[in-house]
């Protein structure tokens, strides 16, 4: 069974590799090149203008290229992974796979680079020439100690940073996870002892990282394969073990493992044994991080320390110390600063950013890609994972200050906060155009109920609401519920400590909702047995009566569920004092800009005059994202050329429009294609009432406008915020099951922002 497993694991990475184009890598344009002028601009003669400026001032190359976001990743393919020397042609996969994490999680342009050469000055001197090209470059995976020779000779000659990640990526990493393990520990640096095996470029990096870090170096035995690391060995030496060597008798790792704190394995399968963990201090910490079978296995260790906090470098267990948390937002920093080097400063920086976020709450979008696993500060949760996206914003910040405190930054950032929003932007796309949105509902305090308390999505959002607003969350739902799924979340929120609740089952003003529901309901067949009933058990209801008694500002429901049977119940409550819902907007953020669709879920053949309310609705909720409105009404019919019903509901608006005067631009009947492409709308209907694309469709149905939405988010990775509803004066807003917590946070900014930011 296992070999057959195996053998399917083996053809689906091999597959992966192969299809649907062979490699993990491609080239693409950022300009258009689709005509005479672009290829002018491209080329020759334009590019001279581009070269000449660069020849004049050298640092415009980083306005003129790409060689500001471009790093290049470099190996002679000596030390690969766990495959040893297996030559540069055979380590371009492992290589173009780096590519694609710098990609991937920091938005940086790589190209890989393998090298046939083994001597280490003469691979430094092509690595130095190659200085033109790269903003960076990246070493990897060449052999110990040719990569000390290597990263030396390329940082003294080469005026770009200079990074081999197999050292100080990897230093890095583990220096986070054992700064948060000696944390939970209550140990200090300077007082613990440290057992180490691997004396390779990996293991000295981390040594010399955890001096830095405040360990001493007599209290450091470093082991390799021919045993402890002594004054005196001729053995397999070279300067960077001798270092470590000791004035000792002791000659083996039994003989000092005694009493160590910390195990820290960079070597190879069954170094350690569960007997020499048993003589370790107590409560170990043990670092096995030996790929892919590990210097001992966690079930071997806890067999004889229960209480030992262990890492490996593998993913099927707690506390992987993978470098992916480290090089892209290194790199990525260094790359913003122009920054000369990556010095001791920056690294430091690193390990505090990425220790600091795993102590903080886990953010929503890591425990979906991790979904099932526990993530909460503490022995099994050391240091964040890969997917968390806040590392970016984070990491690359922290380092960029260093850079810049530093003098090693030829670009220093004049404003490091909105940097980091533009680097959280990168990784939650509604980051910058929520911005305002955000800055708005900031100038008050309001409280926000959820009617679906106990979704896991809903308790992350609250305690982001809680962490990042001014805004109180309100949740509907079990105490004992709420409480047991904040624990298994990992969140720290806990209901009636940092959270109002309303609990259907047992509330204290439950005979004050039913009889405020009876009151409204009365004279349209709602008797006290259903008002009792619908006030222990429809959440979305007794939503909508907090609000209507002025104990909630706003309300957000809809995570399960239908639409309109939530509208329902909103309109039943709320829908007076001349409040009426006019249409669900969805802002859909795209790759190339915002764009709003209307109405998606409200009135499935809207009238004229419903349209219209809509239309002027879009314009005033597109202003509070910053944004110009420029409205199409999309129909099936194009100015006029068809008599269909979508056609003749859509003019007859356009005339309730021109009735009065708009401050907001709009125009129809017109299908979608021409709403967002000028030169075509132009060829039909010359002399328009906007110019370029729309950025709000209105359209004559609900089926026309959820199908473009759900397109735009199913195939072209929209992400959408809302669906928000207008006419409701921001007291109610009903979502879709789709939702994701982010979504929900999104929405309670919507729903904390007053009125009167938005009319």
């Amino acid at each position: 069974m296992n070999e057959t497993r195996n053998e399917n694991t083996r053809a689906a990475a091999l597959d992966y590799h192969e299809f649907p184009k062979p490699g993990k890598l491609e080239v693409r344009a950022t300009k258009p090149l689709a005509n005479g002028r672009d290829l002018s601009r491209a080329y020759s003669p334009g590019v001279a203008e581009a070269s000449l400026e660069i020849k004049a001032d050298p640092a415009t190359a980083a306005r003129y290229t790409s060689r500001a976001n471009l790093v290049g990743v470099v190996t002679n393919g000596t030390a690969v992974l766990g495959l040893g020397n297996i030559g540069p042609l055979a380590a371009k996969p492992v290589m173009e796979g780096k590519a694609v994490l710098f990609k991937k999680f920091a938005n940086i342009d790589a190209f890989d680079i393998e090298l046939n050469e083994s001597d280490p000055v003469k691979l430094a001197e092509i690595v130095c020439a190659l200085e033109p090209t790269f903003g960076a470059i990246n070493l990897e995976d060449i052999k110990a100690p040719d990569c000390f020779i290597v990263e030396k000779i390329c940082r003294e000659r080469m005026n770009i940073p200079v990074f081999h990640d197999d050292q100080h990526g990897t230093a890095i990493v583990v220096g986070a996870a054992v700064s948060n393990a000696l944390h939970v520990t209550g140990r200090a640096f300077d007082k613990i002892k440290i057992v180490s095996t691997g004396g390779g470029a990996a293991g000295i990096a981390c040594l010399n990282m955890l001096i830095k870090l405040g360990v001493k170096r007599e209290n450091i035995w470093l082991c390799d394969i021919h045993g402890l690391v002594y004054a005196g060995r001729e053995i397999d030496m070279n300067p960077q073990k001798a270092a470590y060597a000791q004035a000792t008798d002791k000659r083996t790792l039994s003989d000092v493992i005694d009493g160590a704190d910390l195990f820290l394995g960079l070597s190879g399968p069954g170094v350690l044994t569960p007997e020499l963990v048993a003589r370790m201090a107590a409560r170990p910490i043990i670092f096995a991080l030996a790929n892919p079978t590990p210097e001992i296995l966690p079930e071997a260790v806890r067999e004889v320390a229960p209480d030992a906090i262990i890492a490996t470098g593998r993913s099927d267990y707690p506390n992987q110390v993978n470098n992916v948390l480290c090089f892209p937002f290194i790199f990525r920093a260094a790359l913003d600063v122009g920054a000369t080097t990556i010095n001791d400063e920056m690294q430091l920086a690193c390990i505090e950013g990425i220790a600091a976020l795993a102590r903080a709450t886990t953010s929503a979008e890591a425990a979906a890609a991790y979904r099932g696993e526990k993530m909460t500060f503490g022995p099994d949760y050391l240091i964040p994972k890969p997917f968390d996206p806040r590392l970016i914003g984070t990491v690359a910040r922290a380092v960029a200050r260093a850079a810049m405190e530093t003098g090693v930054a030829s670009r220093p950032i004049a404003d490091l906060a909105a940097y980091k929003v533009r680097l959280d932007g990168s990784v939650f796309k509604s980051a910058l155009l929520m911005r305002p949105v955000f800055e708005a509902a900031a100038t008050v305090t309001r409280r926000i109920v959820f009617a679906e308390g106990e979704d896991e999505r809903v308790l992350r959002a609250a305690n982001a609401m809680i962490e990042e607003t001014t805004d109180k969350p309100i949740l509907i739902g079990r105490p004992e519920v709420i409480a047991r799924r904040c624990e298994r979340a990992g969140l720290p929120i806990r209901p009636g400590v940092d959270f109002d609740i309303v609990n259907p089952e047992d509330d204290p003003r439950y005979r004050d909702y039913w009889g405020t529901y009876h009151e409204l309901m009365a004279r349209r067949g709602v008797t006290p047995d259903t008002a009792r009933a619908i006030m222990r058990t429809n959440t979305t209801a007794i939503a909508a009566v907090m609000v209507h008694r002025g104990e909630a500002d706003s309300l957000i429901c809809g995570t399960f569920g239908q639409y309109l049977w939530h509208l329902k119940y909103v309109r039943q409550i709320l829908a007076r004092d001349g409040l009426q819902p006019i249409g669900a907007l969805s802002l859909m953020i795209l790759e190339d800009g915002p764009l709003f669709i209307a109405d998606t879920h409200v009135y499935p053949e809207p009238t004229p005059q419903e349209i219209t309310a809509c239309v002027i609705g879009a314009a005033r909720h597109a202003r509070r994202f910053g944004l110009v409105p420029k409205i199409a009404l999309c129909s099936h019919s194009q100015f006029g050329n068809l008599n269909t019903d979508s056609g003749h509901r859509m003019r007859a608006a356009l005339e309730l429009l021109d009735a009065q005067e708009r401050d907001f631009a709009y125009e129809g009947e017109m299908h979608v294609d021409a709403a967002l492409d000028q030169s075509l709308r132009d060829r039909i209907f010359p002399n328009g009432r906007f110019e370029g694309a729309a950025n709000v469709l209105v359209f004559a149905n609900t089926d026309a406008a959820s199908g473009v939405r759900n397109i735009l988010k199913a195939k072209a990775g929209g992400l959408e915020v809302g669906p928000i509803l207008m006419g409701m004066g921001n007291r109610a807003h009903v979502v879709t099951p789709s939702i994701t917590a982010r979504g929900l946070l999104n929405m309670s900014a919507v729903a904390g922002t007053p009125v009167k930011h938005y009319g």
